[in-house]
């Protein structure tokens, strides 16, 4: 009896114990539901504030200058790739077509004005804008840059986008965003905070599900390095990571209200991750191809020597060492002698942006030196148009080798400078370029070495007459990637958004 006593007490007390702890988290759990309450109408406060303080500055500013104003966000503006052809090309048709706006561009580009931007553009790209511009030059363009950030790097660029997006909405409120560049958490500022229309014009999405495959299945790539797809829980970390951050960037994503993207293969990606059908278009990226027109189209059975030219930055997705390889292979089956290597040349042609490029120039270089083809493989770096155009001219193929290009303005130049293109079996070429027109064949698909070498020497082994069919058929299927038709599907797809400023 007294041990059953003994048990009820500590029963109870145990009991009370429980009953003192709930008091005491109920007690703490009202304030702080309150505190976050409090926290969150402050915070709702502050937002709405400051919109409201955005409005007015746009409000004064649209007065003053009595027109309404239309900004593209383009860190880069100065540079030259494909990516600021678009940007200048969308500028001169808005112009064209809406002269009764003011027209912005936000740039980090430092050291240089704004009329030399422009200069540069019409030197580059032979592209001159009908009136001058307005340029917002930021000052910390630093914070979007890869290096800063050697891990988490897209987190970090994207954290970084948004304060030198807020950095360009303290120095302009416009009537009218547009992010060019593909910084999507740019958009929800614009639109939440600064009350602007917003569109994007996307060239690669920032994260895809081809990227999440990737490290799910532990493929080494130029972006997934040895150490974390060999390491089990170093990959598992990095999927939890790329799907959190998918998840954010389809929520910024979404806010834009107009959706432009460069090809077929962009547009399932943006499609599955921002969710947004009815406000996205495919605008295919303008691409120069009235300059390679006057490059003859001929037989070329007489040619003593066939030349294989790629085009490209030396980027490491770009993949120059599965050329070589592949080109190596194609050698070793022609043997030697006056119809075999000797008859064979690859050049590889292409940009250097920094100390980086060079380098992997210089390893380049080394790997064909370990692979005995040093002699038959020439590298040509930052070389004139002109030079361009006649080394095109000369090639019998034109080779390209990137995994899942978004687009490829270098496969569409190759194509209409009359080459056999023989493009990797993914991305834009797959399903937008290399494709059949008319029911002819525009090139070749091939995505490992050995496919390469046997596309190449399936190439080489046509009569010069079907070559010529080939190159003509390609160069025919090329005209809807000009600046014509550019032009016309951008400003169809921005008119929704245009015309309420009008």
């Amino acid at each position: 009896m007294l041990c059953w006593l003994v048990k009820m007490s500590g029963h109870d007390h145990l009991a009370h114990c429980l009953c003192d702890l709930t008091r005491l988290l109920w007690s703490l759990l009202l304030p702080l539901v309150f505190l976050c309450l409090v926290l969150s109408a402050v915070l709702v406060l502050l937002v709405v504030g400051v919109r409201v303080w955005l409005q007015a500055i746009r409000r004064a500013r649209r007065t003053r200058d009595g027109r309404p104003t239309v900004a593209f966000f383009h860190p880069y503006c100065n540079a030259g790739g494909g990516g600021e052809r678009v940007l200048w090309c969308a500028l001169r048709a808005l112009q064209n077509r809406y002269p009764d706006i003011s027209f912005v561009v936000y740039t980090g580009d430092q050291g240089v004005t704004g009329q030399q931007i422009l200069d540069g553009a019409r030197r580059r790209f032979n592209i001159l804008l009908p009136r001058p511009v307005q340029f917002v030059f930021l000052k910390h363009r630093l914070l979007i840059e890869p290096d800063l950030f050697p891990h988490f790097t897209l987190l970090g660029q994207s954290v970084g986008s948004v304060f030198l997006g807020w950095e360009a909405l303290m120095e302009l409120v416009p009537d009218v965003y547009v992010d060019s560049m593909g910084y999507a958490f740019t958009l929800p500022l614009f639109r939440y905070l600064g009350g602007c229309s917003v569109a994007s014009y996307v060239h690669y999405p920032t994260i895809s599900t081809d990227m999440l495959s990737v490290i799910r299945e532990r493929n080494p790539r130029f972006n997934n390095a040895d150490y974390i797809s060999n390491n089990l829980f170093l990959s598992a970390v990095k999927v939890v990571y790329y799907c959190l951050f998918a998840l954010l960037y389809g929520m910024a994503g979404s806010c834009s209200e107009v959706v432009l993207v460069n090809s077929t293969w962009t547009l399932g990606h943006i499609l599955d991750l921002w969710r947004t059908p009815n406000r996205t278009s495919v605008v295919y990226p303008p691409c120069d191809v009235s300059a390679f027109l006057d490059v003859p189209l001929e037989e070329d059975g007489d040619r003593k020597c066939h030349t294989v030219v790629s085009v490209g930055q030396f980027r490491p997705e770009k993949d120059h060492r599965l050329q070589i390889r592949a080109f190596k292979k194609l050698l070793a089956r022609r043997g030697e002698g006056p119809r075999g290597r000797d008859a064979l040349r690859l050049v590889l042609i292409g940009g250097c942006r920094n100390q980086e490029d060079e380098d992997r120039v210089l390893m380049l270089r080394g790997l064909c030196q370990e692979m005995g083809v040093a002699d038959r493989v020439e590298f040509k770096l930052n070389i004139p148009f002109e030079e361009l155009k006649r080394e095109l001219g000369e090639a019998t193929i034109g080779l390209h080798t990137m995994w899942n290009e978004h687009f490829g303005i270098g496969v569409v130049e190759c194509m209409a400078a009359g080459t056999v293109i023989l493009a990797h079996k993914s991305g834009g070429p797959r399903l937008d370029i290399v494709v059949p027109h008319q029911g002819a064949p525009t090139g070749f698909l091939a995505d490992d070495e050995d496919s390469y070498a046997d596309a190449m020497e399936r190439i080489l082994a046509l009569t010069p007459a079907h070559r010529l069919d080939i190159r003509r058929n390609a160069r025919h299927s090329v005209g809807r990637f000009s600046d014509q038709e550019f032009e016309a599907n951008f400003l169809a797809a921005m008119a929704p958004l245009m015309g309420t400023l009008e």
